[in-house]
């Protein structure tokens, strides 16, 4: 077996684990934010961690959210400039803002990292004493793999392989 069909293997399977955990998470928020809904409007009552949990799990879904979007380079765009250049400027465009979205996420991977690390040198919990830095991760990871993405968007742009030409 190629290098080439175990990567793309085990692209497969990635993706098939970021939609698997996307999909669970988003139940579960429904779940739990139902539940809330019915605790507070029938029972009297809710779970004083539930909201703060929903919170947490939006932010997990978000980054999620974005890191498979960005995947696929199917993220939000304002590509209005790029629709009507002529073709010859397509190309420069498009590997600027590969390159500027790689940047950027690559900054946003930075200094999110510095943030979870001063949130566990501080010690701020959530969720009744957990350790908020668990659940801050997402970030620097979600943001990395972003601009891990964009720099792979870059190098397919500027040099595609011959499986990539379609």
């Amino acid at each position: 077996m190629s290098i080439g069909s175990q990567l793309k293997r085990l692209d497969i399977l990635g993706r098939c684990i970021e939609d698997i955990f996307l999909a669970a998470l988003l139940t579960f928020m429904i779940l739990l934010a139902g539940w809330q809904i019915v605790q507070r409007n029938f029972i009297g009552g809710g779970m004083i961690w539930a909201d703060e949990l929903l919170r947490l799990m939006v932010l997990w879904l978000a980054l999620l959210g974005a890191m498979a979007a960005s995947r696929d380079n199917r993220h939000v765009a304002i590509d209005l400039l790029l629709r009507f250049l002529p073709d010859k400027f397509k190309f420069p465009v498009q590997i600027c803002l590969h390159l500027f979205t790689a940047v950027v996420c690559g900054m946003l991977a930075f200094y999110s990292f510095k943030f979870v690390q001063m949130e566990h040198q501080y010690q701020t919990t959530v969720l009744t004493g957990l350790p908020a830095w668990w659940f801050e991760t997402i970030l620097p990871i979600g943001f990395g793999m972003m601009s891990f993405r964009y720099l792979g968007h870059l190098r397919r742009t500027i040099y595609p392989l011959p499986e990539e030409v379609v």
